[in-house]
Protein backbone atom coordinates (compact mmCIF):
# COMPACT_ATOMS: atom_id res chain seq x y z
CA UNK A 1 0.00 0.00 0.00
CA UNK A 2 1.36 3.42 -0.98
CA UNK A 3 0.99 6.33 1.40
CA UNK A 4 0.83 9.87 0.11
CA UNK A 5 2.94 12.64 1.55
CA UNK A 6 0.91 14.82 3.96
CA UNK A 7 1.45 17.89 1.74
CA UNK A 8 0.57 16.17 -1.54
CA UNK A 9 -2.61 17.24 -3.37
CA UNK A 10 -4.06 13.74 -3.06
CA UNK A 11 -3.76 13.92 0.70
CA UNK A 12 -6.73 14.84 2.86
CA UNK A 13 -4.69 17.78 4.19
CA UNK A 14 -4.50 21.11 2.44
CA UNK A 15 -1.14 22.34 1.23
CA UNK A 16 1.00 24.64 3.37
CA UNK A 17 1.58 28.05 1.87
CA UNK A 18 2.62 31.52 2.93
CA UNK A 19 -0.15 33.70 4.26
CA UNK A 20 0.27 37.40 5.00
CA UNK A 21 -2.02 38.81 7.65
CA UNK A 22 -2.34 42.41 8.77
CA UNK A 23 -3.38 42.86 12.38
CA UNK A 24 -4.44 46.26 13.69
CA UNK A 25 -3.79 46.38 17.43
CA UNK A 26 -3.88 48.85 20.30
CA UNK A 27 -0.51 50.54 20.64
CA UNK A 28 0.22 49.43 24.20
CA UNK A 29 2.95 47.53 26.06
CA UNK A 30 2.81 43.73 25.90
CA UNK A 31 0.64 43.38 22.77
CA UNK A 32 3.50 42.08 20.60
CA UNK A 33 4.47 39.54 23.29
CA UNK A 34 0.88 38.28 23.62
CA UNK A 35 0.46 37.86 19.88
CA UNK A 36 3.82 36.19 19.28
CA UNK A 37 3.25 33.81 22.20
CA UNK A 38 -0.08 32.81 20.65
CA UNK A 39 1.84 31.54 17.60
CA UNK A 40 4.52 29.92 19.74
CA UNK A 41 2.04 28.03 21.96
CA UNK A 42 0.42 26.52 18.88
CA UNK A 43 3.75 25.53 17.30
CA UNK A 44 3.54 27.95 14.36
CA UNK A 45 6.68 29.68 13.17
CA UNK A 46 6.45 33.33 12.16
CA UNK A 47 8.40 33.69 8.89
CA UNK A 48 8.26 37.50 8.92
CA UNK A 49 7.04 40.08 11.39
CA UNK A 50 6.92 43.85 11.02
CA UNK A 51 5.28 46.15 13.54
CA UNK A 52 4.90 49.91 13.52
CA UNK A 53 2.60 52.78 14.36
CA UNK A 54 -0.22 53.74 12.03
CA UNK A 55 -1.61 57.11 11.00
CA UNK A 56 -3.27 57.13 14.43
CA UNK A 57 -0.70 56.85 17.28
CA UNK A 58 -3.19 54.87 19.39
CA UNK A 59 -2.83 51.89 17.02
CA UNK A 60 -0.03 49.77 15.55
CA UNK A 61 -0.18 47.52 12.53
CA UNK A 62 1.47 44.12 12.55
CA UNK A 63 2.25 42.40 9.27
CA UNK A 64 2.78 38.69 9.91
CA UNK A 65 3.81 36.03 7.38
CA UNK A 66 3.24 32.41 8.35
CA UNK A 67 3.51 29.20 6.36
CA UNK A 68 0.52 27.04 7.31
CA UNK A 69 -2.33 25.07 5.82
CA UNK A 70 -5.58 26.96 5.20
CA UNK A 71 -7.41 25.36 8.14
CA UNK A 72 -4.55 26.30 10.48
CA UNK A 73 -4.75 29.90 9.25
CA UNK A 74 -8.45 29.95 10.15
CA UNK A 75 -7.56 28.74 13.66
CA UNK A 76 -4.84 31.39 14.04
CA UNK A 77 -7.21 34.16 12.94
CA UNK A 78 -9.92 32.92 15.33
CA UNK A 79 -7.44 32.89 18.24
CA UNK A 80 -6.07 36.35 17.34
CA UNK A 81 -9.62 37.68 17.19
CA UNK A 82 -10.16 36.63 20.84
CA UNK A 83 -7.32 38.87 22.08
CA UNK A 84 -8.65 42.07 23.63
CA UNK A 85 -6.00 44.35 22.05
CA UNK A 86 -6.72 43.17 18.50
CA UNK A 87 -8.94 45.56 16.52
CA UNK A 88 -9.03 44.01 13.03
CA UNK A 89 -7.41 41.12 11.15
CA UNK A 90 -7.06 41.06 7.37
CA UNK A 91 -5.53 38.35 5.19
CA UNK A 92 -3.59 40.19 2.50
CA UNK A 93 -4.22 38.94 -1.02
CA UNK A 94 -0.97 39.30 -3.01
CA UNK A 95 -2.84 40.73 -6.00
CA UNK A 96 -5.01 43.10 -3.94
CA UNK A 97 -2.15 44.48 -1.87
CA UNK A 98 1.22 46.16 -2.12
CA UNK A 99 3.90 44.14 -0.31
CA UNK A 100 7.50 45.24 0.22
CA UNK A 101 10.65 44.37 2.16
CA UNK A 102 13.66 46.54 2.96
CA UNK A 103 17.23 45.30 2.59
CA UNK A 104 20.50 46.87 3.70
CA UNK A 105 23.48 44.93 2.40
CA UNK A 106 27.20 45.62 2.70
CA UNK A 107 29.20 44.32 -0.27
CA UNK A 108 32.98 44.10 -0.51
CA UNK A 109 34.39 46.22 -3.32
CA UNK A 110 37.74 47.28 -4.65
CA UNK A 111 38.85 49.41 -7.58
CA UNK A 112 38.08 46.58 -10.02
CA UNK A 113 34.61 45.62 -8.77
CA UNK A 114 33.12 48.90 -7.50
CA UNK A 115 31.76 49.98 -10.92
CA UNK A 116 30.18 46.55 -11.48
CA UNK A 117 28.46 46.69 -8.09
CA UNK A 118 27.21 50.22 -8.81
CA UNK A 119 25.78 49.06 -12.16
CA UNK A 120 23.94 46.27 -10.33
CA UNK A 121 22.54 48.83 -7.88
CA UNK A 122 21.15 50.87 -10.79
CA UNK A 123 19.77 47.79 -12.55
CA UNK A 124 17.75 46.87 -9.43
CA UNK A 125 16.72 50.49 -8.74
CA UNK A 126 18.43 50.30 -5.37
CA UNK A 127 20.46 53.06 -3.68
CA UNK A 128 23.98 53.33 -2.33
CA UNK A 129 23.69 54.68 1.22
CA UNK A 130 27.33 54.40 2.32
CA UNK A 131 30.67 54.09 0.56
CA UNK A 132 33.92 53.03 2.21
CA UNK A 133 37.26 52.19 0.65
CA UNK A 134 36.57 48.45 0.84
CA UNK A 135 32.77 48.21 0.82
CA UNK A 136 29.51 49.69 -0.42
CA UNK A 137 26.27 49.62 1.59
CA UNK A 138 23.15 49.28 -0.53
CA UNK A 139 19.50 49.91 0.29
CA UNK A 140 16.85 48.09 -1.72
CA UNK A 141 13.10 47.79 -1.40
CA UNK A 142 10.82 45.45 -3.26
CA UNK A 143 9.02 42.16 -3.16
CA UNK A 144 10.78 39.06 -1.87
CA UNK A 145 11.69 37.87 -5.36
CA UNK A 146 13.44 41.15 -6.22
CA UNK A 147 15.37 41.16 -2.93
CA UNK A 148 16.49 37.55 -3.42
CA UNK A 149 17.50 38.21 -7.04
CA UNK A 150 19.62 41.19 -5.97
CA UNK A 151 21.34 39.12 -3.30
CA UNK A 152 22.11 36.36 -5.83
CA UNK A 153 23.76 38.89 -8.15
CA UNK A 154 25.75 40.54 -5.34
CA UNK A 155 26.85 37.28 -3.69
CA UNK A 156 29.91 36.70 -5.94
CA UNK A 157 31.33 40.09 -4.91
CA UNK A 158 31.22 39.12 -1.24
CA UNK A 159 28.30 39.99 1.01
CA UNK A 160 29.86 41.07 4.30
CA UNK A 161 26.73 41.94 6.23
CA UNK A 162 23.02 42.20 5.63
CA UNK A 163 19.85 43.06 7.47
CA UNK A 164 16.39 42.59 6.09
CA UNK A 165 13.09 43.91 7.39
CA UNK A 166 9.99 41.85 7.68
CA UNK A 167 7.39 42.17 4.98
CA UNK A 168 5.09 45.18 5.17
CA UNK A 169 1.82 45.16 3.25
CA UNK A 170 -1.11 47.44 2.55
CA UNK A 171 -4.26 46.79 0.57
CA UNK A 172 -4.67 48.69 -2.69
CA UNK A 173 -7.07 51.66 -2.87
CA UNK A 174 -9.36 52.87 -0.11
CA UNK A 175 -10.30 49.85 1.92
CA UNK A 176 -11.31 48.38 5.24
CA UNK A 177 -7.60 48.14 6.19
CA UNK A 178 -7.74 51.82 7.14
CA UNK A 179 -8.66 52.86 10.65
CA UNK A 180 -12.31 53.84 10.65
CA UNK A 181 -13.49 57.08 12.26
CA UNK A 182 -15.27 55.29 15.09
CA UNK A 183 -11.98 53.72 16.25
CA UNK A 184 -9.96 56.97 16.33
Amino acid sequence: MTQSHPDSPSSSHSIRKNHTISVLVENSPGVLARISSLFSRRGYNIDSLAVGPTENPDFSRMTIVINVEDHALEQVIAQLDKLINVITITEMDPIGSVQRELLLVKVATDDKTRSQVLETVQLFRAKVVDVAQDAVTIEATGNAEKIQALLRVLEPYGIKELVQSGLVAMTRGLNPGSISEDKR
